[in-house]
C-alpha cells in the first residue's frame, strides 16, 4: 500500500529537463533557501500554531479535522490524511499543477529573486504552450477583451461606459481583468488563431463555439481567477436590451475550472479574509468589485449559484466564519436558506444580513457609503439558525400545523451542527423564540442527530465491505476464499516491521536531517562521515531497501565531497527518496511549547533538534547491537542444526557465540541497557 502521493512534476522535470530554460543551480539553491514554507502555504491555507509546527485543513483532499502539518523549522509540509508532503517548491507544484522549473519561477517572483536563464527557443515555447495551454490561452483572451474595452470605439462607448456607470475606477477595472467582447461573430477567434493559438484549445475553453465563432459577443467580460491569480474562466453580461439570450453566460467547466469549487474574487480576497477572520459572501460579480473598491476586501461571490461543498471547503481554508449578504426579498432569501445546512455540517459559523428591500450590496453601498455599509452589515448580522427561525416563524401566523412543520425544519438544521455545545445553545434560543418547552426540542434534536449518524454509518458500510487479511511472518496467506460480494475489498496488511529496521530507519533519519552537520570540529568530520564510516562494511546487511538507498546516496555524496543537505534529499529527483525523506523528518513527538514558553529548557543535554552528535552515537550503538543479536541468533541456529559427530565445528561456533555475547554485553553497557528490548 503506497503511503505517499508521487510528485509527478519533479519526475517530468528530470525526464525533460533539456526542454526547459535552464535555471542556474546557484539560483535554484537561493530560491529554496529563501522560500519559507509557512509563507508559501499561507497564501492558500489558513494555518494556526500548534507547538513548534502549524496545522490547517489540507488543500489536496476534503477533511473536517486538520491533518495538514507545516514545520517552519524544517521547511517542509506533510498531510497525515492523504500523504502529500514536501518543500515549498513541491507544494506549489502540487497545488498549482506546475512543473518544477515553473514552481521555482513562482517562488522567485514571490521573493523577488532575479532568475537568469537561457533564451527561449521556439521548441521551448511550443513545449510550454502544450503543457500550460489552457492558462496561456485564457491569459491571451483576458488581454484581448481588456484591449477591446480600452482601445476600441465600441468597447469604450458600450463596455467602459457601463463599468464607469457602476462607479468602477480604471485601476479597479484593470485589476479585476474586466473587458469587452465585440459584436463581430469571429473577432476573437480570428485574432487568436492568427496569433498562433490552436482552435481546439479555444473550443475546449469555451471561447469558441462548435461553429468556429466567438462564444462571447457584445458582452462586458468578467475574468474568473484561481487562488494564485491565473485566469481560469470568464463570465459575460449581455449589453443588448430586451435580448432573448441569457443575461449572463459562463465558460464551461474544464481541467482548470470547476465551477462548484471556485469563488469569484477569492484571489483578491484571501489575504483580507485571513486578516479579518471572516468571509463576506455576495451573489454577483459587481457586488464583489464594488465592495473591494470601497475597501471591504474580504468578499467573494458564489456567481449566482447556491453554495456547494467545494466552495465551502475553499472558504474554510481561510476562516470558519461566513457572513452572507442577501437582497431584501424574503421569498428569495427563504429559497436560498435551504441550501445552507451543508455549511453547518462543515462546522462553519454562518451569519446572515438582510439588506433593505430593493437593494443589493452594490446599490446599497452606493447609497450610504463604505463606512455606513460596514456598520450596517456588522450590526444587522444574525446567526443563521436564529435568522431562519424568525423568518419562518413570521409565516406561521399562529397556525399550529405550520408551526409544527417549522419545528421539524429547524430541528433538521440544528442536528447538522457537529459541535454539541453549539447545538445546545441553538436549542435553548430556538425554544425561547418559538415559545416551546426546551426538552421537546432536545428530544427531537437528539432523534435527528441519531438518524444522521445511523445513515452515515449505513452509507459507509454499504459503500464497501472491507476484509482485512494479515500476512503472517512466514509470508503465507490464509486458505479461505474472500467473500462472494462484489463490493468486498481485500486489504492486505504487511507483516510487522522487524525490530532491527527501526535502527535502520534511525540511521537514515540522521543522515537526512543532520548528515552535513559537524560531528568533530578538530577532524572537520561530518555526521554522515562518522555514521557511514562505522557501518560501511555492513551496508549491504540493511533489511529495508529504502533506508539502504538513503545510506548509499549519502555515501556517494561523501565520496564526491558534495555538501550533504536536508534539501538535497527532500528535492531528490527520485520520488521515493524525496517522499521518504519528508517522512523521516516528521516526528510524532515534539518538545512541549509550554516548557519553551516558560524558558524551561534541557540542561543535561542539548535540545532534541540540536543533539545530533549524541543521537548519532546512540543510533550507531543500537544499530550494531541489533546486528550482533541477529548474528548470534543465526549462529545458535547453526549449532542446533550441526551434526552430532562434527565436534570441531561445534567448538568453533561456540567460541564465535561467546565473542558475540561479549560484544552484545559491551554495547548494552554503553547504551545503559540491562535487558535487551
Amino acid at each position: 500500500m503506497k503511503l505517499y502521493t508521487i510528485f509527478f512534476g519533479y519526475f517530468k522535470f528530470f525526464q525533460k529537463q533539456t526542454t526547459y530554460p535552464l535555471i542556474p543551480q546557484k539560483t535554484v539553491q537561493e530560491i529554496l533557501e529563501t522560500a519559507k514554507i509557512e509563507d508559501v502555504i499561507q497564501d492558500f491555507v489558513n494555518l494556526r500554531r500548534r507547538g513548534v509546527n502549524m496545522i490547517g485543513l489540507c488543500p489536496f483532499h476534503n477533511e473536517k479535522t486538520p491533518s495538514f502539518t507545516v514545520s517552519p523549522a524544517k521547511n517542509i509540509f506533510k498531510c497525515f490524511g492523504c500523504g502529500k508532503a514536501g518543500d515549498p517548491a513541491k507544494f506549489i507544484m502540487e497545488h498549482e499543477h506546475l512543473s518544477y522549473p515553473d514552481a521555482l519561477r513562482y517562488l522567485a517572483r514571490k521573493y523577488r529573486i532575479e532568475v537568469e536563464e537561457v533564451k527561449l527557443t521556439p521548441e521551448i515555447v511550443a513545449q510550454q504552450q502544450a503543457e500550460e495551454s489552457l492558462y496561456i490561452v485564457n491569459e491571451y483572451a483576458r488581454q484581448f477583451y481588456q484591449d477591446q474595452l480600452f482601445d476600441t470605439d465600441m468597447g469604450k462607448s458600450v463596455g467602459l461606459s457601463y463599468f464607469k456607470g457602476r462607479g468602477f475606477r480604471e485601476d479597479t477595472i484593470r485589476k479585476f481583468g474586466l473587458g469587452y467582447a465585440p459584436t463581430e461573430q469571429d473577432a476573437f477567434v480570428k485574432k487568436a488563431t492568427q496569433t498562433g493559438y490552436k482552435l481546439d484549445f479555444l473550443k475546449k475553453l469555451g471561447l469558441a463555439s462548435q461553429y468556429d465563432r466567438d462564444f462571447f459577443r457584445n458582452r462586458v467580460m468578467f475574468t474568473i481567477h484561481n487562488l494564485s491569480g491565473k485566469p481560469i474562466a470568464f463570465a459575460g453580461r449581455i449589453m443588448e436590451k430586451d435580448a432573448k439570450a441569457p443575461k449572463y453566460i459562463n465558460s464551461p467547466e474544464t481541467e482548470i475550472y470547476v465551477k462548484n469549487k471556485n469563488l469569484y474574487g477569492v484571489f483578491f480576497a484571501k489575504t483580507a479574509i485571513r486578516k479579518a477572520d471572516e468571509c463576506i459572501l455576495v451573489e454577483g460579480y459587481t457586488d464583489v468589485i464594488s465592495l473591494h473598491q470601497a475597501g471591504i476586501e474580504n468578499v467573494v461571490a458564489s456567481s449566482g449559484t447556491s453554495l456547494t461543498e467545494g466552495q465551502i471547503a475553499l472558504i474554510k481554508r481561510f476562516t470558519p466564519n461566513i457572513k452572507i449578504l442577501y437582497d431584501g426579498d424574503p421569498a428569495g432569501v427563504k429559497a436560498a436558506l435551504r441550501g445552507l445546512d451543508m455549511v453547518l455540517e462543515q462546522d462553519m459559523n454562518v451569519r446572515v444580513v438582510l439588506l433593505p428591500d430593493g437593494d443589493d450590496p452594490d446599490s446599497y453601498l452606493q447609497k450610504v457609503g463604505a463606512s455606513a455599509f460596514q456598520e450596517f452589515i456588522d450590526q444587522q448580522a444574525k446567526d443563521f439558525i436564529l435568522f431562519k427561525t424568525n423568518l419562518l416563524l413570521s409565516e406561521t401566523k399562529g397556525d399550529p400545523v405550520k408551526k409544527a412543520g417549522l419545528v421539524r425544519d429547524i430541528v433538521d438544521s440544528i442536528a447538522k451542527v457537529p459541535d454539541p455545545f453549539k447545538r445546545s445553545f441553538y436549542v435553548k434560543e430556538c425554544a425561547r423564540v418559538m415559545e416551546l418547552e426546551e426538552q421537546v426540542l432536545v428530544t427531537e434534536t437528539n432523534k435527528a442527530v441519531q438518524q444522521i449518524l445511523q445513515k452515515r454509518d449505513f452509507d459507509k458500510r454499504k459503500k464497501q465491505e472491507v476484509k482485512i487479511n494479515i500476512i503472517p511472518e512466514d509470508g503465507e496467506f490464509p486458505t479461505e476464499a474472500p467473500p462472494d460480494s462484489e463490493q468486498a475489498l481485500v486489504i492486505e496488511l504487511p507483516k510487522r516491521t522487524a525490530r532491527h529496521e527501526f535502527q535502520e530507519r534511525d540511521i537514515a533519519r540522521i543522515l537526512v536531517e543532520a548528515g552535513g552537520k559537524i560531528y568533530d570540529e578538530k577532524e572537520n568530520m561530518t555526521i554522515a562521515e562518522f555514521v557511514l564510516g562505522n557501518i560501511e562494511e555492513v551496508l549491504e546487511d540493511f533489511d529495508n531497501p529504502d533506508y539502504l538507498r538513503i545510506a548509499k546516496e549519502a555515501m556517494q555524496l561523501v565520496l564526491d565531497k558534495t555538501p550533504l543537505t536536508t534539501q538535497y534529499f527532500i528535492g531528490h529527483k527520485d520520488q521515493k527518496i524525496s517522499e521518504l525523506s519528508v517522512d523521516l523528518l516528521y516526528s510524532p513527538w515534539e518538545y512541549s511549547p509550554g516548557w519553551a514558553a516558560r524558558e524551561l529548557y534541557l540542561h543535561s543535554q542539548k535540545m532534541p533538534e540540536d543533539n545530533f552528535t549524541k543521537d548519532s552515537v546512540s543510533a550507531l550503538l543500537q544499530f550494531k547491537l541489533r546486528k550482533i543479536v541477529r548474528l548470534g541468533e543465526k549462529n545458535q541456529l547453526q549449532m542446533k542444526e550441526l551434526a552430532k559427530d562434527d565436534a570441531g565445528q561445534l567448538v568453533r561456533l561456540m567460541k564465535v557465540q561467546m565473542k558475540l555475547n561479549e560484544m552484545r554485553s559491551e554495547l548494552m553497557k554503553q547504551l545503559g541497557m540491562v535487558v535487551l528490548k
